[in-house]
């Protein structure tokens, strides 16, 4: 791919199956294609009728979903195993592409989770007590979840998995804390399939209840050309500034995190624009890949979507969603901030341009075309500014990107088109906001607009950006983006419940911490306790181990599950030594973001050095340089929880200096990584700026005095030296 060249949609697919295993998906026959897309389409529906008319009880809502979910992973993602795949080419042995076992572990799958709605009336009589049927049909749910989440996302977590229920069963044979009295398979099946602490657990219910509803909204709102608008944006506000495609590639990746919770995903559908135009101004290409894969994961933590993790933490600290998004601010905030500063310094040091007014989009025209695809974005937010729950909201979001979708064209709108926008629209705001009590009314109420919209838009001859068509197409999409995220939340579950079931979360914590106390007591030795006290060394040594842990476990499995994993055995330990509960999640998330920028194992590196034709290596290795930020602001938010705005203890003055600090901090940490700040820097000026940024990003008034007396010569030097260089030039 030459730097002029732009991927075409098949390109991009290509690159994101290539290196998302979440977007490997088989190829079906027509007739197979159509019951996939059939049942994918019933998934969707089923959530977004959910979403805004009630929830089934509990475990009947999670039962369809979960079914569902598995069972369709057995028919879109292949074994890979080299006889299946010659199976596929034989009709007979494959028929729809889909070889016969895998038709029948999808029904086997889908019988064994709707096991437990179908005998819940009898439930409480077995749990503890499971019958003969009991463990037989977990074990085939146990079996099957975890050869369904090796295909959709690969070994590493089944492998987890596996090797935390082998602790269960073999709990004696462990020596010292680790040791326990060990259960027997009927005793584990019955606390993973019967009870709420396993399969059936938080994780699953989270994705069933929020996630799903979240992911099928950026699909719509992609579609209908919210994305593109965001990045149109982003051009005209950075393209013409020094190494203009780079800071585009900043704020269009932030402006579309907002849609998007997926790293590869956002490398991949804002890299197909900033990645060429990056290379074409000049900037190196493992630089341009390396730009593209930091901004994209941030789309992870950026509010209001943040991926699953935003959701999870609602359940797990019981905390409203708006106290999560306002808490995300600031640190997505930095994030992007230092980005851009090293982005920004790059360009300087290597005089590199911005784009020119014929290779930008012009900001009116793209408006007058995309204004209306804002109106889904704002209800949503609208919806959970109000107190309104996150699943209602996202039902008021997909809602409205169906209507503007169906009712408004890129170009030539009418008044019909307008007078249809706004009717329909009233409609939804009446059945999601006007306090109608009577569920019958409601559903009466929605169901007129679904039989009357396409009624209107034939009879008033109304085009519309997609089609009713894509809009299914859409929806189906949607449920298919979601499956790898299900299994993952299911599986996660087995590790959730033999945690509960052995206790091994406390004794991990004590392991934990003693290690970081041993590690505290060496280092300590070293530093004079008047400067740092052995409880910080304590608490510093624990988050420095619990991130590396972070970062290694997300190395091979997604954010969601890594999150869940650490929030169940680290955040534990991090809230013993004082933490925050807040603050811990918050911490463990960032860091199980990082990974995605991680060399050896960086998804979202890997895919935009696939789009940049760079070494994939130096190009993770760059892009963590670049999200250095990411990895310093959650030990500024464990010092000084003020930063997370909503944290306990929270006070202006504190958070002013923190905030300023940390501005100041990054700033110059993004100066010395880049070797330039007003001029080419020298190696000693790096070293100051390294240690006046580590000292002004760490929270006080003191050391952030102390970080501008150590940085004050280097800003002398670099202001005398542009001086004269610009005296010269």
């Amino acid at each position: 791919m030459t730097a002029a060249t732009l991927p075409d949609d098949k390109e991009l697919l290509a690159l994101e199956r290539k290196f998302d295993p979440e977007m490997r998906f088989r190829p079906l026959t027509a007739g197979a294609a159509a019951l996939v897309g059939g049942l994918l389409l019933a998934l969707s529906l089923f959530h977004y009728y959910t979403a805004g008319f009630g929830l089934l009880q509990e475990v009947t809502h999670r039962g369809v979903h979960l079914a569902f979910v598995l069972g369709l992973i057995f028919l879109v993602f292949p074994h890979r195993k080299v006889l299946l795949e010659m199976a596929a080419e034989h009709r007979l042995l494959a028929p729809g592409n889909v070889p016969w076992l895998d038709w029948l572990l999808a029904v086997a799958i889908a019988a064994s989770v709707l096991y437990i709605p179908y005998i819940f009336d009898d439930l409480t009589f077995r749990v503890g007590n499971p019958l003969p049927i009991d463990v037989a049909m977990g074990t085939m749910l146990i079996v099957a979840l975890l050869e369904a989440t090796r295909r959709s996302m690969g070994w590493p977590l089944p492998l987890i998995a596996i090797a935390f229920m082998a602790y269960a069963l073999a709990g004696p044979v462990f020596p010292g804390l680790l040791k326990h009295a060990g259960a027997s398979w009927s005793q584990l099946v019955n606390h993973e399939y019967l009870t709420s602490q396993g399969i059936y657990g938080v994780a699953v219910g989270v994705v069933a209840t929020y996630v799903f509803h979240f992911v099928l909204f950026g699909v719509l709102a992609t579609r209908i050309g919210l994305g593109q608008l965001f990045l149109d944006v982003a051009s005209s506000i950075a393209g013409r500034y020094a190494g203009g495609p780079a800071k585009v590639s900043v704020f269009g990746s932030a402006m579309f995190g907002i849609l998007s919770g997926s790293s590869v995903a956002n490398a991949v559908t804002v890299g197909s624009l900033t990645i060429p135009a990056m290379i074409r101004v000049g900037y190196r290409r493992e630089f341009a890949a390396a730009v593209e894969a930091a901004s994209s994961t941030g789309g992870q933590i950026t509010p209001p979507v943040m991926g699953a993790a935003a959701f999870l933490m609602i359940e797990f600290l019981a905390l409203p969603y708006q106290t999560i998004i306002i808490a995300a601010a600031i640190p997505a905030f930095m994030h992007f901030f230092g980005v851009f500063m090293q982005v920004h310094f790059e360009a300087k040091r290597h005089g590199l341009r911005g784009l020119n007014e014929d290779e930008m989009p012009r900001l009116r025209q793209s408006f007058a075309e995309r204004w209306p695809t804002l109106i889904p974005l704002a209800l949503l937010i609208t919806a959970l500014a109000s107190g309104r729950t996150p699943y209602l909201a996202a039902f008021t979001g997909i809602s409205s990107c169906a209507i503007v979708g169906l009712c408004t064209a890129a170009r030539g709108n009418t008044t019909r088109n307008w007078t249809l926008l706004a009717a329909l629209h009233a409609l939804l705001l009446t059945v999601v906001f006007g306090g109608i009590d009577n569920p019958s009314l409601r559903i009466g109420l929605f169901a007129a607009g679904v039989v009357a919209t396409p009624l209107l838009l034939r009879a008033l001859h109304v085009q519309g950006r997609i089609g009713s068509p894509a809009l299914i197409e859409a929806f189906s999409t949607g449920a298919k983006y979601a499956l790898a995220v299900g299994a993952a939340a299911a599986t996660v579950g087995l590790v959730i419940g033999v945690v509960t079931l052995t206790g091994v979360g406390f004794k991990l914590s004590t392991l934990i911490t003693g290690a970081a106390q041993a590690v505290a007591g060496g280092v300590g030795s070293l530093v004079p306790a008047a400067l740092v006290d052995p409880k910080t060394m304590t608490l510093l040594a624990a988050l420095a181990m619990t991130g590396i842990v972070c970062i290694l476990l997300g190395c091979g499995i997604p954010t969601t599950a890594n999150y869940i994993i650490m929030v169940t055995v680290a955040a534990p330990t991090l809230v013993q030594l004082g933490v925050q509960p807040l603050v811990a999640h918050f911490f463990v998330f960032y860091y199980g973001v990082l990974a995605d920028i991680t060399p050896p194992v960086a998804l979202a590196a890997y895919a935009a050095a696939g789009m940049a034709g760079s070494d994939p290596f130096k190009t993770g290795n760059t892009a963590f340089r670049l999200g250095m930020a990411k990895a310093l602001v959650p030990f500024v938010f464990v010092f000084s929880p003020s930063l997370l705005i909503v944290a306990k203890g929270f006070t202006w003055p504190d958070f002013i200096v923190t905030f300023i600090g940390c501005i100041a901090g990054i700033t110059l940490l993004a100066a010395a990584l880049s070797k330039f700040l007003l001029v080419e820097m020298r190696r000693a000026e790096q070293a100051l700026c390294l240690g006046a940024a580590l000292l002004l990003i760490a929270p006080g008034l003191l050391p952030t005095a102390a970080g501008v007396l150590l940085a004050s010569p280097v800003l002398l030097r670099q202001l005398a030296a542009a001086r004269r260089a610009s005296a010269h030039a």
